[in-house]
Order: structure tokens, then sequence, then C-alpha cells
């Protein structure tokens, strides 16, 4: 049987963690959880230690403060290697990305080295609001356009890595912070050759509580885009 580690990382999720915990038992029992929190203020952070003390497939990290979703990601990877992990799956904590889509994601990383979920292929769908919804598909028209990489998709983190086959990738060499993170992801496996599978997914508006994503994301997210096709030219 191989050994799947699903990740998320939290900050102010009290609201929906423990859905989500549920949710993704319910559609992978065999799998263990990783979750990173920054030290929510809303005690997301001690909801899940608690939790942890009762459940031996869940592990939680609270860390000193808010340190940045790439860091967390980062963590996460390592830690899979480390614990000889032979599939990671990560996704968002706020329910906009629905479990149920998990075992489809296992079928595909089975035979190939990465799985990407996305909203802008057939089949998926964006549910967000009109203005970020457009923000978010013509940005990535323009990362696509930039990077030349034949995928729909470039920021969504709902993904998975096989990592029995992407055996010298590590995702230390992500430059980028923040949501750039997830782009620059795309770009660096598609560089070291790896095959890269999109399925359809259907984004959800988050359950509760509000987008922690800065407004200042965008601009870094097209600056990055260009840092990194200067480095290709």
């Amino acid at each position: 049987m191989k050994k799947i580690l699903i990740f998320t990382a939290t900050y102010n999720e009290v609201n929906n963690i423990e859905k989500l915990i549920t949710k993704i038992k319910d559609n992978c029992a065999e799998a263990n959880i990783l979750i990173v929190d920054d030290n929510s203020p809303d005690g997301t952070g001690k909801l899940l230690k608690e939790k942890a003390l009762k459940d031996s497939k869940l592990k939680v990290v609270v860390r000193v403060g808010k340190l940045g979703l790439d860091t967390a990601h980062k963590f996460a990877y390592e830690y899979a290697l480390s614990n000889n992990y032979d599939y990671l799956i990560t996704m968002d904590a706020d329910l906009s990305h629905n479990a149920s889509e998990i075992p489809n994601f296992l079928k595909h990383i089975n035979n190939n080295d990465f799985v990407l979920g996305s909203r802008y292929m057939a089949g998926g769908k964006n549910k967000l609001g009109l203005l970020r919804f457009l923000l978010s598909y013509f940005g990535n028209k323009f990362i696509k356009i930039i990077l030349n990489i034949k995928c729909t998709e470039y920021t969504s983190s709902f993904r998975a890595f096989n990592l029995r086959r992407m055996g010298n990738f590590n995702l230390n060499i992500i430059n980028s912070k923040g949501y750039s993170f997830f782009m620059e992801t795309i770009y660096q496996i598609n560089k070291l050759g790896y095959n890269i599978v999109e399925l359809p997914i259907i984004f959800e508006h988050r359950y509760k509580g509000k987008s922690k994503i800065p407004k200042i994301e965008l601009f870094r997210t097209l600056l990055n885009v260009i840092r990194l096709y200067l480095i290709k030219k």
C-alpha cells in the first residue's frame, strides 16, 4: 500500500478545519494529515493540537508566527520526504477545494510525476466573485503566454506529487514567496522535465472567514513571471 500524506496550511481557519479533516478522512481514510498553523490568533492551532492528541493520523505543527505559505509548503515537502511518503497532496484549508476529488488525484498520480487541479480546463469551474475571477483567469492566461508552459492553471494549490518519481526535485529551489510560489513550482517542475497532468476541479467560495490574499499579491506574481521569463532567455 502506498504511503499518502495530505497537507494544508492554516491561519485563522478555526471554523473550517474540522470540517476539512472530516472530509479528507471520508475520502482517503488511509492517508496521514499534516497541518502547519502559523500561530493563528483565532485558536486554530490550539484546536488542532487537541485533535492531534486523539488522532494518530493527524500531525500538527504550530509555528511561532506568520511565516508564509511558501515556507509551510516547503516544510511539508521535506516532512514527506524524510518520512518516506510515496505521495504528497496539498490543498487549501478553507474548503474551497473539495476533498471528494482526492481519489481522482490518487488514481492519476500513480503513473505520473505531478498532478495539478485546474479551474480553467474543460470540466473545471471557479466560483469566485466576478472581480477575483477575472484577475485569476486573465492572470493565468498571462502566465501561460509568458512562460509557454502547456497548462491551463498555474496558481492552484490543489496538487499531488509522486515523490518516488520526482527524485531530484525539491521545493527548496523555489525562490518566489507567497502565492507566486505555486506558479514558480510549475515552472521548475516543467523545466526539470517532469510530466504534469491536469485534472478539472471546482473551486468553491471559502466556507467561512475572509480571504487572506493581500492585494499586492497579483503584482508580485506578475513581477515573478517576468523574472522567470528573463531567466529563461
